[in-house]
């Protein structure tokens, strides 16, 4: 009996994979959104010292969201929050010159209510405003020693005071309001602590106004010109970890990566600097006008409820204010000590030539110089390897190719694999919207858009391997392996950190190459085993990669307007991202023969047929995933006529809910 009629069969296989098919997207699941345990205490009651307190972040939140209430620019209730953040600066001021006095510690908080006018452009969704702000104020509180040395050198902590309509503000931006002070409090009063360097902390009162207030700093204060690098504080959701979204110098990514609990990673960085996302932070007006680095922080799990009613500390998650503040605290404690690299950031903000990501607890960075060098030799080693492993496959199927040809092939095979893979799922997404009207059927609940979208891939890619015809298990997995080794070079190549995505999908698919004779007594074959161990890795990055881009992206396409491609867009997402968590479905296609192939094309189109009729069911929007309208009443005074207009955030055809 030959070694092909030995093998497990398609169900056999699945079941035998199963531990890693289902154990690495529970662990990446378990990761995301493993959050610390909220504390209440003020100070630690094993070692007596000051320590983070969510609930006293929280009590902030909810005085500004909730007995405060809408801090829209202008409003009385914008004025109660100025008063009363006057207040809190003028008690912090208070309780430092009384450490000081008591202990002779180098520590010295100076605090100022700063009110000016100006203007600055600002250019957003391709159009041009030219602002102008009259009598707008910021509380700005410096934390340092004292000395003219230690204050040469600032790092500034941002958040903004203000909150936009319909929206209390309770995590945006309250929260981070709440995080600022609880930071200045466990510094402030933590024995013995003195900073090397200055932190600045800005309260800015008017971001959602088209960031007036950190202009206003940036333009004004009289202690601008010492920032040297910023931290910026925000919140687009309420539950989650904060994301690391923007960091634009290997100074502070290595700083970051001092944090008790890092995430973020080049990817995200390289999204959110293409442009795609059309939103922006206060860390734009520091870019542009104090010319400084830093890092952009943002909570963004949940952001339906961004620039929403519902924005309210009853929704923010247990842990996330601990988790931002705790982050917060430890790049403070490090940015202000001797090791600090701010004295050598006067030269002012460049790109940064960092990659950086974080996985499984980890945070790695390395510069892009080194990612060109291991890059190079993984893709080295690969057509190494490739050459001398390569066994011709069965002369049925070789038809006289070298090596070389053969590789093409599979390459050919991974190609149309991974265009089916993607364009069918948007077939799918073209149906529901043009056809069956169910638009954004998956919107109500972020990870269902997998639930959609999955099966279709899979459908999408065994479909084209079936058309594509034979082609040798081993060959593909090699192909593979050149291609993704090869595009993580090529791409690195040209300075875009993302390439770092199909290094750590190739770089465990070279391992298990490399073990695969271990596992088969025959070289031509590929081992079951080999499939397990090399799919951990790329499926466990791939979720955790999966995961935040889904936060992130299907809650946007709920205020991106009526004309963008909502559906298509997330069948994009989730097909590409997909295809790099589960690399192996190509090669384990041709692992069974044309005959299993089909059935699994005609079982796989089943269930794309029955989770479009299960979602053609739903309804995109419900209580805490509420649809985004404009409404314009227009009255002409002359005529009397009347008109009243609505429009959509979304492209859903749904105006009930």
């Amino acid at each position: 009996m030959s070694s092909h009629r030995r093998r497990w069969g398609p169900i056999k296989s699945l079941l035998a994979l199963s531990p890693v098919l289902i154990g690495a997207p529970l662990f990446a699941l378990r990761q995301h959104y493993a959050l610390p345990e909220p504390l209440i205490d003020l100070t630690n009651p094993l070692t007596g010292l000051p320590q983070i307190s969510e609930s006293r972040i929280l009590e902030v939140a909810r005085l500004l969201s909730e007995d405060i209430g809408y801090r829209t620019v202008g409003t009385y209730e914008h004025a109660l929050a100025d008063a009363w953040m006057v207040k809190q600066a003028e008690a912090i001021q208070k309780h430092c010159e009384e450490i000081v006095k008591t202990s002779g510690r180098r520590l010295e908080c100076e605090i100022w209510r700063q009110e000016g006018n100006g203007s600055h452009r600002f250019d957003m969704m391709h159009k041009r405003l030219y602002k102008t702000y009259v009598n707008l104020t910021n509380i700005v509180i410096r934390v340092s020693d004292g000395t003219d040395s230690g204050k040469e050198h600032a790092v500034l902590v941002n958040a903004h005071l203000d909150s936009t309509l319909p929206s209390p503000g309770a995590a945006d931006d309250a929260l981070p309001v709440g995080v600022m002070l609880e930071c200045i409090r466990v510094l402030v009063d933590t024995p013995g602590w003195s900073p090397k360097h200055a932190i600045v902390f800005l309260f800015n009162h008017a971001e959602e106004s088209l960031q007036d207030g950190s202009h206003l700093f940036s333009t004004q204060h009289p202690v601008a010109p010492t920032v040297r690098a910023v931290i910026n504080l925000e919140a687009a959701g309420t539950t989650g970890r904060e994301l690391l979204f923007q960091a634009t110098s290997e100074q502070m990514i290595e700083a970051y990566s001092h944090v008790p609990r890092p995430f973020g990673t080049i990817f995200a960085n390289d999204i959110f600097s293409s442009g795609i996302i059309l939103s922006d932070t206060d860390f734009r007006q520091f870019e542009q006008y104090l010319n400084v680095t830093g890092l952009d922080m943002a909570i963004v799990g949940n952001s339906y409820l961004y620039h929403m009613r519902k924005d309210l500390v009853e929704n923010i998650e247990a842990g996330v204010a601990q988790h931002m503040a705790e982050n917060a605290l430890a790049l403070l404690q490090y940015l202000s000590s001797d090791l600090s690299p701010l004295p050598t950031l006067t030269q002012g903000y460049t790109r940064p030539s960092t990659v950086f990501f974080s996985t499984v607890g980890h945070f790695f960075i390395y510069s892009f110089t080194t990612a060109k060098i291991i890059y190079a030799l993984l893709f080295l080693s690969s057509l190494v390897l490739v050459r001398v492993t390569y066994v011709n496959p069965a002369p049925a199927m070789r038809k006289g190719r070298s090596v070389w040809a053969e590789q093409a092939k599979g390459m050919g095979a991974v190609v149309v694999g991974v265009l089916g893979g993607v364009i069918t799922p948007n077939l799918v997404a073209v149906i529901m919207q043009r056809v069956l009207g169910k638009s954004m059927s998956w919107f109500s609940s972020q990870y269902s858009a997998i639930g959609l979208y999955g099966p279709p891939a899979f459908l999408g890619a065994l479909l084209s391997q079936y058309l594509y015809g034979p082609v040798h298990e081993r060959t593909l997995f090699t192909a593979l392996l050149l291609m993704q080794s090869g595009i993580a070079f090529g791409v690195q190549m040209i300075n875009i950190g993302s390439a770092a995505m199909p290094f750590l999908s190739a770089l465990p698919l070279f391992a298990v190459l490399l073990l695969n004779p271990i596992f088969s007594a025959d070289a031509s074959e590929v081992s079951l085993l080999t499939y397990a161990l090399g799919q951990i890795f790329p499926l466990l990055n791939g979720v955790l990669m999966m995961i935040p881009v889904i936060e992130v992206f299907v809650p946007l396409t709920g205020r991106m307007g009526a004309d963008a491609p909502a559906d298509n867009l997330i069948a994009t997402i989730v097909s590409a991202l997909g295809a790099l968590a589960v690399p192996f479905t190509i090669p384990l296609a041709h692992r069974f023969g044309q005959r299993a192939l089909f059935r699994g094309v005609i079982l796989m189109s089943i269930v794309t047929v029955a989770v479009m009729a299960v979602f053609s069911m739903r309804t995109p929007f419900d209580a805490m995933h509420q649809k985004r309208l404009f409404v314009l009443h227009l009255e002409n005074v002359t005529t009397g006529e009347q008109h009243l207009h609505l429009s959509a955030a979304d492209g859903a055809q749904d105006l009930i809910h």
